[in-house]
């Protein structure tokens, strides 16, 4: 059972969302809020696996709501999906960066938004490596950057060289694969050096390891050309 919180502050967004969502047999609805505050409050009582997050929100936002919960160590195993009609790179970065898993527009279809659940539950991220590249590398060159990423939140020290290494390619938006064909080394070992990136890192998917990446100075911003955000929308 996939236990959904559903964050908005529009009552008609929180119920169309509750009506896509009561029919799916593998889904349980355990509550609803209007703002990030509230959110905050029942993420901790709930402990939800997946939650629907709003950005735009009176008082406490959605940004705000997403780093606090996903800076609490009890509610590790709980995911954020952004679910906005603000698709912009800014809040698509800053949602990112506060450990959101995933965005996706309010003009997705009903099945999206269950796919959407499932990918994120199922600990992967709903922007590809190298569209979460482009988006953290063209809001890096923003000055409204410093204001979300002005200190690194982790040091690599903790990591080793072949790790580091690794690091940096997720970075550049290599997916596994990728990086077994660079390094010459087995798929299986690619994923257990990421597994232990991800550990080391406190990461809670790929998309953070590319937002470390980029935080710790290990790629710059506009090492590389870059896809649009209109094509991100794919699992990893």
């Amino acid at each position: 059972m996939i236990r959904v919180l559903i964050v908005d502050d529009q009552n008609l967004i929180r119920g169309a969302l509750r009506a896509i969502l009561a029919g799916v047999g593998d889904f349980e609805i355990v509550g609803d809020a209007e703002d990030g505050a509230a959110a905050i409050d029942l993420a901790s009582r709930l402990r939800p696996d997946v939650i629907l997050m709003d950005i735009r929100m009176p008082g406490t936002d959605g940004i705000e709501a997403t780093a606090a919960i996903c800076a609490d160590p009890h509610l590790s195993a709980t995911r954020v999906l952004i679910l906005t009609t603000f698709e912009e790179d800014h809040y698509v970065a800053a949602a990112l960066v506060a450990g959101a898993s995933g965005f996706l527009g309010k003009g997705a279809e009903p099945d999206e938004i269950i796919r959407a659940i499932r990918t994120v539950h199922a600990g992967d991220s709903l922007l590809s490596p190298a569209a979460t590249r482009a988006v953290i590398a063209r809001y890096l060159a923003s000055p409204a950057a410093r204001d979300v990423l002005e200190t690194p939140s982790h040091s690599l020290d903790g990591l080793t060289s072949r790790e580091r290494e690794i690091l940096q390619l997720i970075g550049r938006g290599h997916s596994n694969d990728d990086i077994a064909a660079d390094l010459v080394i087995s798929h299986h070992t690619v994923k257990t050096h990421v597994g232990r990136i991800m550990t080391k890192l406190d990461a809670h998917d790929r998309a953070q390891l590319v937002i470390h990446a980029y935080e710790t100075g290990l790629i710059a911003a506009g090492e590389h050309a870059a896809p649009s955000p209109a094509e991100t929308m794919q699992r990893l």
